[in-house]
């Protein structure tokens, strides 16, 4: 009884919005990658790339022989080809489930996943704190040291009976080890050269999985949320990215590799060299350092990787005190990033807010009513929460970084 009522939520809120034509847009999906039996992009060598001086254009096929996206339609396959050139350039491959998978739901509330490959075996273990009653209910997935939340308080997600489910990227790699290779994930998939974030981002699929093969778990799989700060909130931006099972995602103060255009804070006071921005190299593809003195040949920016979350919901905050954030260039790159759900009719499910005068990794009381707002919409289906929200005390002029129109996709 419990799995059918979890399958029929998420059949309710799958297609749940309509926007002004009259059509659905899903706010999250059933599988994890939509575009898998879309076409792969060519992905030419350093040398093949061309130079794109501003932020590249989400609308644009790779290529330039396709020309511009001209449907809502379009966009589960260009979204396949950012992801294939974030995965080639800048991150390594994303590994598949592996077959042989199973998970169990502990007396003490923990979700265990085990995963084999060949001879080797990888062991997720996640505590799941669930509200009192029947449910099934709401979850969001904490990254990182800070707790079950996130950095996020607690008390958001549990005074709206949410549950909470703590993920702990150790058990792939350790966070702070600069090694390559290192951790259980690379006994299971040994290319040392692949990045710790696809790896991380794999973990938390794989949880996923987990809550799926346990409906005893009592979670709601059509309304879950990641979330994370600083190093954790780039895992909660890629696993969001990289899985369309995750309704909402919450990247807070992520910094370099995450939220902030490379190309931008190429041209801020006190730069640095791309890898070193990102303050990690084993967190990133080894291939990533080819960039280093050439960032115009990305074929993309970080404002795709954002949108690879679209149509599903988004919020990015940032804290101008601390430089080596590069909010300002998070500022633009979220204006950018706010132009696809706009050509997608709905621009409510992205928004951002950079505000200082707080510790790093600690919410002000300023953005509390901001995260709630896309908990109560998205997590809770509170169609009155206002989720339009851009706050940011950045003024920068937009025009050299974002040449290119935004389309009406929404009525295609």
């Amino acid at each position: 009884m419990k799995t059918n009522i979890i399958l029929i939520t998420f059949l309710l809120n799958t297609c749940a919005a309509v926007d002004s034509s009259g059509q659905q847009m899903p706010l999250v999906y059933n599988v994890e990658n939509t575009g898998a039996d879309c076409p792969q992009p060519a992905l030419p060598s350093l040398s093949e790339l061309p130079g794109i001086a501003s932020l590249p254009d989400p609308f644009q096929w790779a290529g330039s022989s396709r020309g511009r996206l001209t449907s809502r339609d379009d966009w589960r396959c260009r979204r396949s080809e950012i992801g294939a050139e974030v995965q080639q350039y800048e991150l390594g491959t994303k590994p598949a489930p592996p077959d042989n998978l199973h998970a169990r739901f502990s007396a003490d509330s923990v979700l265990t996943v085990t995963l084999i490959v060949g001879n080797d075996t990888l062991t997720l273990n996640s505590k799941i704190t669930l509200p009192d009653g029947k449910g099934p209910f709401p979850a969001v997935i904490g990254v990182g040291m800070f707790g079950r939340s996130g950095s996020l308080p607690t008390d958001i997600f549990t005074s709206r009976r949410i549950a909470c489910i703590q993920f702990n990227e150790s058990q792939i790699s350790k966070a702070w080890s600069n090694l390559r290779g290192d951790g259980p994930f690379y006994k299971l998939y040994p290319d040392s050269s692949r990045s710790k974030l696809i790896a991380w981002a794999w973990g938390v699929s794989r949880i996923i999985d987990g809550l799926k093969m346990c409906p005893e778990t009592n979670i709601d799989l059509s309304h879950l949320a990641v979330t994370g700060c600083s190093y954790a909130g780039k895992i909660a931006l890629y696993s969001g990215a990289f899985d369309e099972r995750i309704a909402l995602t919450i990247a807070i103060e992520s910094g370099g590799g995450g939220y902030t255009a490379w190309r931008v804070t190429e041209t801020l006071s006190g730069k640095r060299e791309i890898l070193r921005n990102a303050q990690g190299g084993a967190w990133y593809d080894r291939g990533l350092s080819q960039f280093n003195n050439a960032v115009t040949k990305l074929p993309f920016d970080q404002h795709e990787v954002m949108a690879m979350i679209a149509p599903r919901a988004l919020f990015v905050t940032g804290n101008p005190d601390y430089e080596w954030l590069s909010d300002e260039s998070g500022h633009v790159a979220s204006q950018a990033a706010h132009n696809v759900w706009k050509a997608l009719g709905v621009p409510e499910r992205f928004g951002f807010s950079i505000v200082g005068g707080h510790p790093h990794c600690q919410l002000p009381g300023s953005q509390r009513p901001e995260v709630e707002a896309f908990v109560d919409k998205f997590l809770l289906g509170d169609t009155t929460a206002n989720t339009n929200i851009s706050t940011s005390l950045y003024k920068t002029d937009l025009a050299p970084w974002i040449p290119w129109d935004t389309p009406d996709l929404s009525s295609h």
